[in-house]
Parts: C-alpha cells; structure tokens; sequence
C-alpha cells in the first residue's frame, strides 16, 4: 500500500513495483552493561523499560551468542506499554532472556554464587 501522494505519484509516472523487498541492515553501537558477573555474564538493572532498551538487548544478545544478560527489574509486572498486555518478565520469557524482580535477594544471591 502506498504511504503518500508523493509516492502514488512516482508511481504512476514511472510504473515500478513499490516495497517489494526488505533488505537487512546493521547499525553498530556500544552497548555498556550495568554489572559484571563473570566474563561473559552480565547484569542489567531496569526501572523502567522501553520499547529501545529491549530492542538493543535482544540485539547484543543475537550478536553475542555467549553472553548471558540477567534482567533485574524494579517491577517485573509493569506491561511494556499502556495498551500492552505483556509484561517485562512475559517478554523476558518469551525471548528467553533470564530475569529477577530486585525483591528475591535470594535467588539473585544463589545465582551469583552459582558462578563464584
């Protein structure tokens, strides 16, 4: 479907087929986790967390098959946006992505001493 009248335009004078591909494409940048476990195990601690912040997490991760990213969340409940339904622990689940709610000292202490 085209977006505008400036393309509908093009379009009709030149007649070539619109958005038929999608091309993938790299923006490098420097990612700087918050706290350091092991050489390759990470924690990153989060209030609030948006829509970029997951965005750049996931892709450390795909580029970085062997780091691990523990999410620390404030509140692990809070939905992803105002309309969402997710919440930031279902899209940790669901992207695999290993995470603790701030409030189990506990089980973030046990995980820590696993890799002690």
């Amino acid at each position: 479907m085209i977006k505008n009248s400036f393309e509908q335009k093009f379009k009709d004078t030149y007649n070539l087929e619109y958005e038929p591909d999608r091309l993938d494409y790299t923006i490098v940048h420097k990612y700087t986790p918050d706290w350091k476990l092991t050489e390759n195990t990470y924690f990153e601690t989060k209030g609030r967390w948006i829509s970029s912040d997951r965005s750049k997490i996931r892709a450390v991760l795909k580029q970085n098959p062997s780091v691990q990213i523990v999410m620390i969340f404030q509140n692990p409940k809070l939905k992803l946006s105002k309309s969402s339904k997710t919440t930031y622990s279902d899209f940790c689940d669901k992207h695999a992505i290993p995470w603790f709610d701030y409030k189990d000292t506990r089980g973030i202490k046990d995980f820590i001493n696993r890799y002690k």
